[in-house]
């Protein structure tokens, strides 16, 4: 799948996002290492701390279907600029994909890739235990 297409996916499960109070919809599609690729959309909750962003429901259901190895990920919006991850996102990001790109998509159609470092930089890190 080339970065265009993986965009495109973002954008087509962005339009299955539950916005009813911001109004902005999120997708997300991350590419794992073996090729295959997991949605996410944010799905909102009247209770915000319950709001679920796009990419830790694309993260959820991937590591759910037993990947653990992820490649790209492509994120984005309804409206803004390049839509990056929120900083619960990037922490995520952080610790579960060390070698990720991620195309940070705009909703006129182009993208700007950022690794990991250049999201969280100084990023807070345990010390694993698997």
């Amino acid at each position: 799948m080339t970065d265009k297409e993986l965009v495109a996916e973002a954008r087509r499960v962005r339009d299955n996002a539950y916005a009813p109070y911001s109004g902005f919809h999120v997708g997300a599609a991350l590419e794992c290492a073996d090729g295959t690729v997991y949605t996410g959309c944010n799905v909102e909750c009247g209770s915000y701390g319950a709001t679920v962003c796009a990419e830790r429901m694309a993260f959820g259901a991937a590591i759910a279907a037993g990947k653990r190895e992820f490649v790209r990920l492509a994120v984005a919006a309804s409206e803004g600029g390049f839509c990056t991850p929120c900083g619960i996102c990037r922490q995520f990001i952080f610790e579960l994909a060390p070698d990720i790109r991620v195309l940070c998509a705009s909703p006129e159609g182009g993208w700007r890739e950022l690794g990991r470092e250049e999201l969280l930089p100084n990023a807070f890190e345990l010390e694993r235990r698997e």
